[in-house]
């Protein structure tokens, strides 16, 4: 089988983690980096000497060698790079979000049907092994009807400079959510603060409300003494709690519940109506542990191969970034819901 020769746009966070997972892969050329930080570029070079490295992005997209590339720059040039690169006849697999406007991505869409192109957007959880057994879970009704999901997504920085900590940290949440429920909320309030002495706001909580009343809260937040990676998710069988940064037990179903009795007859007061509380086992799932984002290049080169649409393809960037404008838009109106078109 032919190899993927591939390129990645921007250094910083993330490029080098791409670098490495891409130079492992056996169905790939990890053949071009490019970013405006000579000493970036020098320390990739030391480490992959066979890499070309270029301080200009439209060098690396005239290279026709490359069928490929990553765009990890900052999410103001996303659909600018991403554009050229598609015009190019590159497949593109994109950080997110996207694009920070609405009509951007749809245009980045409409150009990657145009060329026939892959466009992917790195929404790298939809590729963990944990999430996808906590999505299996769901879909078998082992949780029985679900009521609400709770996110907790906090550190002690890091301080990003392009966005905010809603926009840096709820996207991930976000499409989890909207991948674990199948469907898009009808509804979003949110609030925002800004604490520290920079511009952006540092702190963030979110409410989404889904199709059959089911509730989702997600607190974010650069200003905590705690790195939480958390989800729970309320069911009317059990409850299940999702850490990220739990390495051997990233699951835990508890077998827990409240239930009514009732007597047959109609009551009139709070002695004739009580509340049971059912504590059973914690059940911890097998996962198998594996890095998500070796897990989403894998997955970009299958699709680019054979000619596959991602699981995260330009419309689920679009999905995100449409209730990503509804949070403006409520943050804006001091928390009132918006509707999500």
């Amino acid at each position: 089988m032919k190899k993927i020769n591939i390129g990645v746009i921007g250094c910083g966070h993330w490029g080098p983690n791409f670098i490495r997972n891409f130079s492992r892969m056996a169905d790939v050329n990890m053949q071009a980096v490019c970013d405006i930080n000579p000493d970036k570029l020098i320390q990739i070079k030391k480490e992959y000497r066979r890499i070309h490295t270029y301080k200009d992005y439209h060098n690396l997209l005239d290279n026709n060698k490359l069928n490929a590339v990553v765009i990890s720059t900052p999410a103001d040039t996303h659909h600018k790079i991403t554009k050229e690169a598609l015009e190019k006849n590159k497949h593109v697999l994109v950080e997110k979000p996207l694009s920070l406007e609405i009509a951007k991505i749809k245009d980045l869409i409409r150009v990657a049907k145009r060329t026939k192109k892959i466009l992917m957007v790195g929404h790298t959880f939809l590729y963990n092994p944990a999430v996808n057994k906590v999505k299996e879970i769901i879909a078998k009704k082992e949780l029985g009807k679900i009521y609400y999901i709770h996110s907790r997504r906090t550190n002690l920085g890091p301080l990003r400079k392009d966005v905010n900590a809603i926009w840096d940290l709820s996207p991930h949440d976000i499409s989890i959510i909207n991948y674990l429920l199948g469907q898009m909320p009808e509804h979003a309030s949110a609030y925002s603060q800004r604490f520290l002495s920079h511009k952006l706001e540092d702190v963030g909580f979110i409410i989404l409300k889904y199709p059959n009343r089911v509730l989702a809260h997600i607190h974010v937040s650069w200003l905590d003494p705690k790195k939480v990676r958390e989800m729970t998710i309320i069911g009317s069988k059990k409850m299940l709690v999702y850490d990220d940064t739990s390495v051997n037990e990233p699951i835990k179903v508890y077998d827990k519940k409240v239930m009514a009795r009732q007597y047959k007859r109609e009551y009139h007061s709070f002695k004739e109506f009580q509340l049971i509380i059912r504590d059973g086992k914690v059940e911890m799932p097998r996962v198998n542990i594996e890095e998500p984002l070796k897990i989403e290049c894998q997955h970009f080169i299958d699709c680019v191969t054979h000619g596959r649409k991602p699981l995260t393809a330009g419309e689920n960037g679009l999905a995100v970034l449409r209730i990503m404008d509804a949070i403006n838009k409520s943050i804006v109106k001091k928390g009132s819901f918006i509707r999500i078109p």
